[in-house]
């Protein structure tokens, strides 16, 4: 089911500027938009840094339902087909993260085996990955995909050749975490040492006395001052300032109590997220909690299960508008509203309420902690929602990824 019709315009900053852009160009804030457009039209997320167990449950995902989300790294997509549901459109803006995804489902479909598919995505190191990818991917792959994949850089090194080494250091976000390990070992703390932590009150003790401390350092309470500083995590300017709401008053503060949930709040051995983060790769198998479609466990039922999925490079709130009433089950909206103006909030939330089906439910994450969709979204579209408040907070503390203020789940109300 894959949608391959279309040319995808590899524009760098296109589609994105449209949904960033609120300022005048050469006005300060303009200019930031735009360094951000152009840097996010690239690959930013090798990774999605959204915990799909919490998607999934929040979401009471079964078979039969019809889900639209955007499809940023693509992990969560592959492990909603753990569950299932008849069909899963996923749209994003940018086209690097479509090319991803298009060639994620791929190969699924054509690597011959589950070691196959975990050496590809899963190790870090294994030279010959871009061999596998000529025999068996790019024959099926889509030709925007597949030029994409092959374009050479100016080494002269294709862009699939990142799977020989560690796809997941590259992108914004991967060089946003190396970033992070050079700052803190400049101040002489090595990260990956709390991988060497023998249990909860080790992770605790290392989080204390080597990484905290950093965050007070006068620099990098500097450098996060400036909005670009967080570029590489995906947030634009307007997300900046959301963030600041949360915490101390300072880009700082706020970035070491996230910090501190991925590295204390969850074992190790079940958050791979924290394993990306300070370990810089995912464990071995058997080693600890894996993504959902690189389980062993999962691959029969997702690569059954992958023709399902459709990816769309387009706006969610214009793929919606082409779909029936009433037609979808689920909504996965990650923290795009964090971008939006009112008028954009309540355009996508139009569309949202007419197509969606009996009991359709809408999860989304925010920069802060409170929903924003009070005082923001005219009364008439909000009333037609329950905002699942209790629930929201215990998915908010026990979403992995840890680097949201809140986790948001609203449940269509009965006609």
């Amino acid at each position: 089911m894959t949608d391959v019709s279309g040319e995808l315009v590899f524009r760098r900053g296109r589609k994105v500027g449209k949904a960033v852009y609120r300022n005048r160009p050469l006005s300060k804030a303009g200019i930031s938009e735009r360094l951000f457009a152009l840097l996010f039209s690239g690959l930013v997320y090798p990774q999605i840094w959204e915990d799909p167990e919490v998607d999934m449950e929040a979401m009471q995902l079964s078979e039969g339902h019809s889900i639209v989300t955007i499809a940023s790294g693509g992990c969560n997509i592959l492990a909603y087909l753990t569950r299932s549901p008849a069909r899963i459109d996923a749209v994003d803006l940018n086209a690097a993260h479509i090319a991803l995804n298009r060639m994620k489902l791929t190969a699924v479909r054509h690597l011959p085996s589950h070691s196959d598919l975990f050496r590809f995505f899963g190790e870090a190191g294994v030279a010959h990955n871009s061999h596998a990818y000529d025999r068996f991917i790019a024959p099926q792959l889509d030709a925007t995909s597949r030029s994409y994949w092959e374009r050479r850089d100016w080494r002269g090194r294709r862009r699939i050749a990142t799977f020989d080494g560690n796809f997941y250091r590259t992108g914004l976000l991967g060089l946003f975490i190396a970033a992070g390990h050079g700052v803190a070992k400049l101040y002489g703390v090595d990260p990956s040492g709390i991988m060497l932590a023998g249990g909860r009150e080790a992770q605790r003790r290392f989080f204390d006395e080597q990484l905290a401390p950093v965050f007070d350092r006068r620099m990098l309470r500097w450098v996060t001052s400036r909005k670009a500083s967080l570029f590489g995590l995906g947030i634009p300017p307007a997300q900046y300032d959301s963030l600041l709401t949360s915490g101390d008053g300072s880009m700082a503060g706020v970035l070491k109590a996230r910090l501190e949930k991925l590295a204390c709040d969850f074992p190790l051995e079940d958050n791979y997220f924290a394993w990306q983060a300070f370990a810089r790769r995912y464990p071995k198998p058997g080693e600890a909690a894996l993504p959902a479609y690189l389980e062993q466990a999962n691959y029969a039922t997702i690569r059954g299960n992958v023709d399902r999925v459709a990816i769309h490079h387009a706006n969610f709130t214009e793929h919606l508008a082409a779909r029936e009433a009433a037609s979808v089950d689920r909504f996965v909206l990650l923290d795009a509203q964090d971008w939006m103006s009112d008028a954009q909030l309540n355009a996508i939330w139009t569309e949202i309420s007419r197509t969606a089906a009996p009991g359709a439910r809408v999860i989304f994450r925010t920069a802060a902690e409170p929903s924003l969709l009070p005082g923001r979204l005219s009364p008439a579209l909000l009333d037609q929602w329950s905002y699942e408040e209790a629930q929201s907070r215990d998915f908010t503390a026990r979403d992995r990824s840890a680097i949201y203020g809140g986790f948001h789940l609203y449940v269509k109300k009965p006609a």
